[in-house]
């Protein structure tokens, strides 16, 4: 997550030594092939930490399923191809003959990838569900499902607002208006990184990791758990 973070701190100077370049000499002079290996990179390791995040790797177990595994092997290519399709989209530009084709790739593979990166957190949020009903440990159980619930409409939200919303207004905002694209995405991205690393910052004592709780926490726990509140995933 620290190196994600940086990945999008070097994103950003390298998009704005760009931009920069392209307003006041018409020409990047070089800048726009950092931008977009570091832009790369930063998907990539994003696309990797929320998939391991959703699996519960490190947090409700020390190692990742079979399925688990071969969604990463599918989603980390279909995020390559996104970053290349969105790379050949903006060097050739809306006049190229190519560039409805890249920009059809570029949306639906997205959309494939914001999928993908779904299915994990809902995955976790039913195997927890289920288990408490079995392991005996029904309010330690409670808080994960609600941690995990959190996470999800974070997620659902990061991907409503840099998605659909950022596709929406660069389609029908005239050229000096498109600020409202970047400042609606990267607000989204940094509203989503705070409650990414804040719901799951390393902690001394954690009291996800509780061992013990008395009968009527564990009854009332099981009747939250059992209730509508989780049904939906």
């Amino acid at each position: 997550m620290t190196l994600l973070l940086f990945m999008k701190f070097l994103n950003l100077i390298f998009e704005a030594e760009d931009k920069y370049h392209v307003k006041t000499t018409g020409n990047p002079r070089g800048w726009e092939a950092l931008f977009f290996i570091f832009r790369t990179l930063r998907a990539l390791l994003l696309f990797t930490v929320i998939v391991l995040i959703g699996t519960g790797w490190s947090f409700l177990k020390p190692f990742l399923q079979d399925n688990e595994k071969r969604l990463l092997m599918l989603g980390i290519p279909l995020q390559a191809l996104v970053n290349i399709a969105y790379i050949m989209e903006t060097e050739e530009g809306p006049s190229a003959k190519n560039f409805g084709f890249w920009f059809t790739i570029f949306v639906f593979v997205d959309i494939a990838c914001c999928f993908v990166i779904m299915v994990p957190v809902t995955w976790s949020i039913r195997t927890l569900r289920d288990t408490s009903k079995m392991d005996g440990r029904a309010a330690t159980n409670l808080k994960k499902l609600r941690l995990f619930r959190d996470f999800y409409i974070a997620l659902v939200v990061y991907l409503y607002f840099t998605r659909y919303s950022a596709i929406f207004l660069s389609v029908y905002l005239n050229y000096k208006d498109q600020w409202w694209c970047s400042m609606v995405t990267e607000t989204a991205t940094l509203g989503f990184y705070t409650t990414m690393f804040y719901l799951f910052q390393p902690q001394e004592r954690n009291q996800y990791f509780a061992l013990a709780f008395d009968d009527e926490e564990e009854e009332a726990a099981l009747s939250a758990i059992q209730s509508s509140e989780f049904s939906d995933y």
